[in-house]
């Protein structure tokens, strides 16, 4: 790959790209079509097309991803399927350089997310990125800052939060039906089966660019362990089930409980299923403590051949003084009262991730922050939970955070974690 200089590209297009975006955005205001690009399209990236594609005045303009067999594939099924042509790229820096996007969805490894969405934000781009919202604690808060300081629109993919039913369950838990909610649970029973052993190898696929695939991450041999739904289970790119799954329901936790990072954690788990090359657990259970509001968050990932959990095998459990509420997927609660459990107010509505999708096209029309459901400090907290558990679980102790400075109390290998090693150039930049 030709090595682009991520400072001067921003030098000469940035400001040229404000400029356009915000003439752009002035005429998505007048009802024009919004043209997105989708970044990373093996996977969710497929769902991003779909959700775009479904909205009223907005088209998908542009497929990105470094794998070319997997980019001609997905603009051939574009074309078949809406009856028209899809411009192709492999390298996202060329996507913010032009002036005819107005918005990007980042649906790329989580390695990728914060900084995707930083960039898009210089070049004047709104954001749609997906779960979780960062690799690391670090890298959420840069995110925030960006957003800010190009007032941009950045949405997280929490589609949960556009949920009629779970916007009605968190009014119920506001509203004192459940007396004082002093816990909350998350659930991920997801069947996560053995990956094997796969080597590395010295030369990538062909039809893959292995240098823009790892980006950020640090420099190492191909391996199919890795490419293309492996990385999840691998700390250099992904955050295990935790930071996968698991963040839509730490993020229902935050939501449910109102708070957002804990003052202690504490983790356990372990591989006890497979011998395969995965990293990341296979079972973790995690505590964290709010002491200011009383109240923790329990969460737990583990194989979901076994029991379910008030019938949620991906959910949440609110637990109050008068009663309890399970929460099973992304739009449907229930809720318990009393001793003797009696059945109270509950509600099942399908289609939040299109409600999500247009909420966010909503944002981008009318330039407020405070339209969006999940605004960019969601990406940060519920991405940041997860890190902080993972941390935990790494480091085998209990963990002191201070939640105002988003630092660990005299703990320097912890602080550590907070981060990683960039690689040129593709650094997080400072936006403050």
């Amino acid at each position: 790959m030709a090595e682009v200089n991520r400072r001067s590209f921003i030098a000469a297009g940035a400001a040229a790209a404000s400029v356009v975006a915000v003439s752009r955005t002035e005429a998505a205001s007048k009802n024009d079509t919004i043209r997105a690009a989708v970044l990373g399209v093996n996977g969710r990236g497929k769902t991003h097309i779909a959700a775009f594609e479904k909205q009223a005045g907005a088209e998908v303009a542009l497929l990105c991803d470094p794998d070319e067999k997997v980019l001609g594939r997905r603009a051939e099924e574009f074309e078949k399927k809406y009856g028209r042509k899809v411009a192709t790229e492999t390298d996202m820096r060329k996507v913010f350089d032009r002036q005819d996007i107005d918005v990007v969805s980042v649906a790329t490894p989580n390695h990728w997310h914060s900084l995707a969405a930083i960039w898009a934000c210089q070049a004047g781009k709104d954001v749609y990125v997906e779960k979780p919202g960062s690799h690391n604690l670090f890298e959420g808060r840069r995110m925030i800052q960006a957003a800010e300081k190009y007032g941009r629109i950045v949405q997280h993919g929490v589609q949960l939060r556009s949920s009629p039913a779970l916007r009605e369950a968190v009014d119920h838990l506001r509203n004192g039906l459940l007396g004082k909610v002093y816990m909350a649970r998350g659930l991920v029973f997801r069947w996560r089966p053995s990956i094997g052993h796969k080597p590395d190898q010295s030369q990538p696929p062909k039809h893959l660019h292995w240098d823009l695939w790892q980006g950020p991450a640090q420099e190492r041999d191909f391996s199919e362990r890795l490419v293309h739904y492996n990385w999840h289970w691998h700390w250099d790119y992904g955050n295990g089930d935790v930071g996968n799954q698991g963040i839509h329901e730490t993020d229902m936790c935050q939501w449910g409980l109102d708070v957002q990072l804990p003052s202690k954690i504490v983790a356990m788990g372990g591989k006890f299923l497979w011998d395969d090359d995965k990293e990341t657990p296979e079972v973790l259970s995690t505590n964290y403590y709010y002491p200011e509001e009383n109240k923790l968050i329990q969460f737990e990932v583990r194989h979901w051949n076994t029991n379910t959990e008030e019938g949620a095998t991906v959910g949440n459990i609110f637990y109050g003084e008068e009663g309890f509420m399970v929460v099973k997927g992304y739009g449907s609660y229930e809720t318990y009262l009393g001793r003797k459990r009696t059945p109270g107010p509950k509600r099942s509505v399908g289609g939040e991730l299109d409600l999500h999708f247009a909420n966010f096209l909503g944002a981008v029309r009318s330039r407020k922050k405070e339209d969006l459901h999940g605004p960019v400090e969601t990406a940060h907290y519920s991405a940041g939970l997860a890190h902080l558990g993972n941390i935990a679980y790494r480091l085998d102790r209990q963990l002191n955070f201070d939640p105002k400075t988003e630092t660990f109390l005299d703990d320097n290998a912890a602080n550590a974690m907070l981060t990683r090693d960039y690689r040129k150039p593709f650094e997080v930049p400072q936006v403050v």
